[in-house]
């Protein structure tokens, strides 16, 4: 299994703007280091009107300065707003070239749907947004290796051109979708394109019945988006690796995640009891530790800081911003199989359960929530030291 970076150069509030260029700096750092130990890929976001949950709404730009930063570590988008209304589809392939030829060859190239506060701020009509993924998907390989380019569909109408500049990997750099459903999953597979995915807080068993899904699309591919077949899975999981248990604990990254967690449906625009539920819905037999069954709790209001189920009571206190014990956060936190947080025994333990179900590529969340630089820094290092020769390939 491969091991990846994923970030969204996130800093929980309190936030200012005086703090965006340290942040930025903070992550070329880490990116620095991330190459020098041997990671795969360094995957960057696109979001827009995020507030402190990710500045990364130019990661053209942001990775272009990567290129000139590192030497080895290949430059991934995951991915690429591709509804036209916020990325027209000319200058998603001019750039993505561009970014390919001065990386020397390193891109990684995928794309997203969007969500609800970006089809708000730029007009994209939501449920269409597929439709466009998978369109653009099929239109970057032949804008990218011919010389007379040209569109017309529902969504685009492009007159003959030649786009320039060519990317320099040939045929063309490998293709990607992010994907959040088994229907997504398999469209993916069924265009011959990588999976980008994560679990959040299910159980990683998940990610077996997600591989299934774009296992069926890949057997049924017969017109790949691309000249090539990019059959590889990856997911996202959150990852702090500390030189013990006890820093780990002290590092803030469990709360971290239940902060991460509660921010997605501010972000994403949608109903945070959605979110509790699918929580509460994922639960599997034998993960009462954590979780309680659904069978044994009615279904809860959206705000129950009682709530029986450990990680949600957690989650609603974090939302209703009350003290937590760290350590009663960390020993929560720790029983979710899809959660990376420990020493590095314990987390080479839980990598290997997502080699297990399937996974090609783990992008490692390094920074989310408030996690020092310095504790971030650190996590890369002991991942890229540790961990890399015990599970990397």
């Amino acid at each position: 299994m491969i091991l990846d970076i994923f970030c969204e150069l996130e800093r929980a509030a309190p936030w200012a703007r005086e703090n965006e260029r340290e942040l930025i700096l903070q992550s070329l750092e880490q990116a620095r280091l991330a190459d020098e130990l041997g990671y795969g890929c360094w995957w960057s976001v696109e979001h827009h009107g995020a507030g402190s949950f990710s500045l990364s709404s130019t990661p053209e730009l942001f990775n272009a300065l990567l290129a000139q930063s590192t030497r080895r570590i290949r430059i991934g988008h995951s991915g690429v707003l591709a509804p036209v209304q916020i990325n027209h589809p000319i200058r998603v392939a001019e750039r993505a070239a561009f970014l390919d030829i001065v990386s020397d060859g390193r891109l990684e190239m995928g794309l997203a749907r969007s969500s609800g506060c970006e089809w708000d701020a730029f007009g994209v009509d939501g449920p269409k947004s597929r439709a466009q993924m998978g369109e653009l998907l099929r239109m970057l390989p032949k804008m990218w290796n011919s010389e007379t380019f040209s569109w017309e569909s529902e969504f685009v109408s492009i007159p003959e051109r030649n786009v320039v500049p060519k990317p320099l990997q040939r045929p063309h750099p490998p293709l990607w979708q992010t994907c959040t459903s088994p229907e997504a999953f398999e469209m993916a597979g069924s265009l011959g394109v990588g999976a980008l995915g994560t679990v959040l807080l299910s159980p990683i068993e998940n990610l077996r019945t997600l591989r299934a899904s774009y296992d069926s699309g890949l057997a049924a591919c017969t017109d790949p988006a691309g000249d090539f077949v990019n059959d590889a899975f990856a997911a996202m999981a959150f990852v702090h690796c500390a030189e013990s248990r006890e820093e780990a604990v002290r590092s803030a990254a469990a709360r971290g995640v239940l902060w991460y967690v509660n921010t997605v449906p501010q972000v994403f625009q949608t109903p945070r009891r959605i979110l509790i539920e699918g929580v509460r819905g994922s639960l599997q037999p034998g993960d009462e530790a954590a979780w309680v069954s659904t069978s044994q709790v009615a279904v809860a209001e959206d705000i129950d800081r009682d709530d029986p189920v450990p990680v949600i009571r957690l989650l609603h206190r974090e939302f209703l911003g009350e003290d937590l014990d760290p350590e009663e956060v960390y020993e929560v936190v720790d029983q979710l199989d899809s959660v990376i947080i420990g020493d590095p025994d314990a987390c080479v333990a839980k990598m290997k359960r997502y080699a297990d179900v399937g996974v090609d590529r783990l992008m490692c969340f390094h920074q989310f929530g408030d996690i020092a630089n310095e504790r971030v820094m650190e996590s890369i290092r002991l991942v890229g030291e540790e961990l890399l020769p015990r599970i990397g390939s």
